[in-house]
Order: structure tokens, then sequence, then C-alpha cells
């Protein structure tokens, strides 16, 4: 994993809050099946981080939560990033030996698992090749979903015993079902500031900033012109975009505005929504999250 792709000067995504419908339930899941380790802990929200300090996912069970719906926008899946292949084949293995049913790719770019948590939500837990071996086109980075060598990767682990998600895991992105591809591609281009980087057919983009391979991918694969899901819903609360400086997001927010969508102030957090209906919180690299 290679940090620059996740620090200032780039845009990227930070954290992820879920809603569940059985906070027990779902702690256990993430504890003993994921890795994530409680950074706080109340009656109805539970942050989880892996730094001990950083928070990368957090879960919520709502008084009135009612089961994921179908033919929605929202959380396709979030991705997990570890910092090698060694630890991606630990965690293939432990997968393996916990009965969980995954899929799996090779994108060129990355190496990646791929399962729901107790709930439908989706999950990827991948590692990058270097940087050096992406293959670009003038600014479009060549990416396909190949066959995951299963026998190879393990090969990395050998005797090796997973212990839980590294120190220095990140989120490394979010990919989400959108009902306008290009509605949706303009909002997160022209207002939020990334770049399109790979085209997926008619049905799904990939973006990002700082020559990543992508830190936000969208599609309209669960239908075009869906609708949001119910508030109540299981699935994605909202996710974060972490900016370089309290000016970069300024000129973001008025962006936002521009484009005539809404910037929304709860608290001391900095909210607006995609063309979707995908919450976003704006935040600034190297300031505290507020959680409410």
């Amino acid at each position: 994993m290679e940090k620059r792709f996740f620090r200032a000067p780039t845009t990227f995504v930070g954290h992820v809050e879920l809603k569940v419908q059985d906070l027990t339930r779902s702690i256990k899941f993430y504890e003993n099946i994921i890795g994530f380790k409680k950074l706080e802990e109340n009656d109805r929200r539970v942050v989880f981080t892996e730094d001990g300090k950083t928070p990368l996912l957090s879960i919520i069970q709502p008084e009135d939560v009612i089961p994921k719906e179908n033919r929605r926008s929202g959380l396709f899946h979030f991705a997990i990033l570890l910092p090698n292949r060694m630890e991606l084949a630990k965690v293939l293995k432990h997968l393996h030996q916990h009965h969980v049913q995954i899929g799996a790719s090779d994108h060129l770019v990355s190496e990646a698992l791929y399962l729901n948590d107790p709930d439908g939500n989706g999950i990827e837990i991948y590692s990058d090749r270097d940087s050096s071996e992406w293959e670009w086109d003038n600014s479009h980075v060549n990416m396909t979903v190949d066959p995951l060598n299963f026998e190879d990767l393990l090969a990395e682990v050998g005797d090796g015993k997973w212990s839980g998600l590294p120190s220095d895991t990140v989120m490394g992105h979010i990919h989400l079902h959108v009902s306008d591809l290009h509605k949706s591609e303009e909002f997160y281009d022209k207002a939020l500031g990334f770049q399109v980087v790979n085209r997926f057919g008619n049905q799904a983009l990939f973006m990002s900033t700082g020559n990543y391979h992508h830190h936000i991918g969208l599609n309209t694969w669960a239908g075009v012109g869906v609708s949001a899901p119910s508030k109540n819903s299981v699935g994605m609360k909202f996710f974060t975009l972490v900016y370089p400086s309290e000016d970069a997001r300024d000129q973001v927010a008025q962006q936002v505005e521009n484009l005539g969508y809404e910037i929304n102030q709860e608290g001391l957090n900095v909210y607006t929504k995609d063309p979707s209906g995908n919450k976003i919180q704006l935040v600034v690299s190297n300031t505290s999250y507020v959680f409410t």
C-alpha cells in the first residue's frame, strides 16, 4: 500500500457509517471475522479502528430499523485496503477457516476478496499491486475482472496466521449504486474534485484524485432511476471525504452549491448529498471526527 494515495494533497475516503439491524451481532462480525478494534462505544453506535486512533467504520442500530431494501441507490461495497499481499493471504486463509462465503477478483491494479456483513452490506478487502505495475492509457488506468489465483495468493502465507487487521489498514475506496451515472459523474467531478480514471461500459465508472486507480466507484447495476433507500433501512448512513485543508473543503462546498446541491451543517459537521441521495461528510485532513 502506497500511503501517498491516502494523505494530503490527495482527497480520499476516510470513514464509513452503516446502519445495522442488530448491533451486538454486527460487533461480533466486525471484530471476529473482519478484525476491527473498538475505538468508541455507546448503546447505539460503535466506532471501529485499526490503529487505535483513526475511525474507519462505525455502525449504528436505528430504533425503527428495517432490513436492507433492494434496487435502491446506496452502498455497493466499502473497501478495506491492506498494506501488502501477505496480509490479504492471511485474510483469505482466515475466512476459509471460518467458512465465510466470498467472491474474489484480480483487477490488475489489485487483488480483492468480497463478502457481505450479516445485514447484506457489501465489503471488499484488497491489496494493491505497486503503482509502477499499473497500466495507464493517458488518464485512464487499465482494470479488469479476472479470476483470482487462490493457490498463488495462499503460497504467500505458508504457516502464517491471521491476527486481525494490521495497524496501517485504511479505507481504500467506496463503491456506490447511483440512479444516474451522468449526473453522478458531473457531481463527483465538478463539485467534489474527482477525475474519471476508468469506464466500465455505460453502467459503471471509477474516479480518483492523485492518480490512484479509484477512490470512488459508481454504478447503475441496481437500475437506472432507482430511488434512495428509506431513512431507517439497513445500509450506508454516510461516508467521509478527507480534504487537505479548510480552504480546499470551503472551495468544494462552494462548488457543490454552484451546481445547485445543498451543503448542510450539523453541529460541527459539514454534509452534502450526491444526486442519488448518498450522504457525504466533508472533513479536513488531520482533524478529529465528530460523531452526532
